[in-house]
């Protein structure tokens, strides 16, 4: 116990020596690391503004497409400047990085056996990328999730679902992506009417709705093309199904089905045209009575 005061002073002079030489470095080392990690963000973000256009309400494919690549752009760096930032670090405070590098590669070597699942995911996503099948901002289904893409990397792809639930998604689990917003988008809307209904003269009205929509300030810059009567589509049990089409941007076909539904039923509500529900005709037979004999 009483070596302990005698030696602190020694302790002290030794860490304030450390601090003074290699301390300062460490402290540069990781000043260093932090800024190139900030200069790549800033230079990401630089990147995005350039893709951007005028429009701030829709984002074209080039912005969503620079979006996912500035992001593993950052992702890499990240890695690459903690990888090498940290071997800088582990040298200036003495340690021999020789058999510490020998030691890694054995370990990367035996983690590599063990993890084929992960060599998997970053080489599916390095050709999701590079394929350009999905981009941040997409809605897509995939692995039986669907969702917008909040985030991309080599390894994983995160969805946010209608319900605001995320999902985090294995690239190597990804088979078959479909994506319902790429360059452009459908509203298919299926219109049901009673079968008493003239086909024709509703087909004529349903084709009236939607130039009407077309045409309207709010949407003519989200639908890009005329609307498309298919015509009859099925007879179910309580009506006639006649299926409607318009062309749209990505991402808006749902805001212009429910537009157009809105306006289908209040104009057949006008017209009085009837949309069928479900309904069963009950007929009860009588028996007839026979005549008393006198």
């Amino acid at each position: 116990m009483d070596k302990i005061p005698q030696d602190l002073p020694t302790f002290i002079d030794l860490l304030k020596n450390w601090a003074m030489t290699k301390g300062i470095k460490v402290a540069l080392i990781i000043l260093g690391m932090w800024a190139l990690i900030q200069f790549a963000k800033i230079v990401g973000k630089r990147i995005i503004k350039i893709a951007e256009d005028n429009d701030p309400t829709t984002e074209n494919e080039r912005e969503r497409t620079t979006k996912t690549l500035v992001q593993i752009f950052n992702f890499v760096i990240r890695i690459i400047v903690i990888i090498f930032g940290g071997i800088s670090i582990v040298k200036e405070l003495g340690f021999d990085i020789g058999p510490i590098l020998a030691g890694a590669g054995i370990l990367g070597l035996a983690v590599g056996f063990g993890s084929q699942s992960l060599v998997k995911d970053i080489v599916s996503g390095f050709f999701l990328i590079m394929e350009n099948q999905i981009r941040i901002g997409d809605v897509v289904k995939i692995a039986g999730v669907s969702g917008q893409v909040e985030k991309m990397t080599l390894r994983i792809v995160i969805l946010r679902d209608i319900e605001g639930i995320v999902h985090a998604i294995p690239n190597g689990e990804i088979t078959t992506v479909s994506n319902m917003t790429y360059g452009w988008s459908r509203a298919l809307i299926d219109v049901e009417v009673a079968y008493k209904e003239d086909i024709d003269k509703v087909m004529e009205i349903l084709k009236q709705i939607g130039d009407g929509l077309v045409h309207d300030e709010k949407f003519d810059n989200i639908i890009t093309d005329d609307p498309i009567i298919l015509g009859v589509d099925s007879l179910g049990e309580s009506g006639v199904s006649i299926r409607v089409l318009f062309k749209t941007i990505p991402q808006k076909q749902w805001e212009v089905a429910r537009e157009y539904k809105r306006r289908v039923k209040n104009e057949f509500g006008r017209l009085g045209i009837e949309i069928p529900f479900p309904h069963k005709t009950v007929y009860l037979r009588q028996e007839a009575i026979p005549a008393k004999s006198a």
